[in-house]
């Protein structure tokens, strides 16, 4: 698995990761800080973290002893343009559905 792609919504397969990449969405944060609201240790938090750093959605720094992740929207952005052509595809084949449906109603009112 090497396309960006497949690997953002590998990450994005995990509630956890999810959860993280929402808290980041408001701002930098160490992992001390992310670790917070889960029970999960810190090395089980940092797996989390690498995983979300290979898919370029975070990345680390460290100032001074601390090593703080900072959010890396444009592969959600890439995730979010490809199921984007999937909602036109439904709204798409909903509006053709409407259609038809108008057009057998009006055909019922006609044959009464």
């Amino acid at each position: 698995m090497n396309d960006q792609l497949s690997m953002t919504f590998s990450a994005l397969a995990d509630p956890t990761r999810r959860a993280i990449l929402t808290r980041l969405s408001n701002g930098e944060a160490t992992v001390n800080e992310l670790a917070v609201p889960f029970r999960i240790s810190l090395p089980g938090i940092s797996k989390h973290l690498k995983v979300l750093e290979k898919a370029g959605l975070i990345e680390r720094s460290k100032h001074a002893q601390w090593r703080k992740c900072t959010l890396r929207p444009a592969p959600l952005k890439e995730a979010n343009d490809w199921i984007e052509q999937y909602s036109r595809f439904w709204e798409e084949s909903l509006n053709r559905l409407e259609e038809y449906l108008k057009t057998l109603n009006t055909m019922e009112k006609n044959d009464e």
